[in-house]
């Protein structure tokens, strides 16, 4: 199963200037809980956006069309296929995309999953998710959570299956 993996605004914003908008650790929790132990896809500047250190207890493979890019922490691809056949040696049963816009825009027509924290705002970035079109996706889950002294805004964790 191939599963996206994101946290986005109401106005599917995901990032500027290659960061994230907001600390939410709860949705890291949640990230590093759904993603441990399996293969995660990155793209190249999602991956330097974590300091070019790889997420520790999954397989992280980064994107990344820079046929000179090297580093030995990671497995890198050239392509989504690629990506994807590397991920599929771990023969884990779920292969997360984690990123960037350009990486989601990429994978929403393979995705079987998608799991996506709403945070509750409408903030400028220059990066962004794309819309899920429900025509192609279904709301299974959805756990509501208000803001607090930890977390700036509401989210809400939703899971999307493909029809």
């Amino acid at each position: 199963m191939i599963s996206i993996i994101v946290a986005a605004s109401d106005n599917n914003c995901i990032g500027k200037d290659n960061k994230l908008l907001w600390h939410l650790p709860n949705d890291m929790k949640f990230f590093k809980a759904t993603t441990w132990a399996m293969p995660v896809i990155m793209g190249r500047k999602t991956f330097e956006s974590l300091g070019n250190k790889p997420l520790p207890g999954r397989k992280n493979i980064i994107l990344t069309t820079d046929l000179n890019y090297s580093n030995e922490k990671i497995t890198i691809a050239n392509t989504i296929a690629q990506a994807i056949a590397e991920a599929q040696t771990t023969n884990s049963n779920e292969i997360f995309i984690a990123g960037g816009g350009a990486i989601y825009e990429q994978t929403m027509e393979i995705a079987n999953c998608i799991y996506m924290t709403r945070v509750a705002t409408t903030i400028e970035g220059d990066t962004f998710f794309p819309t899920i079109n429900e025509s192609d996706w279904t709301l299974v889950q959805t756990q509501k959570f208000e803001k607090d002294e930890k977390h700036l805004y509401d989210y809400t964790f939703e899971k999307w299956i493909k029809k």
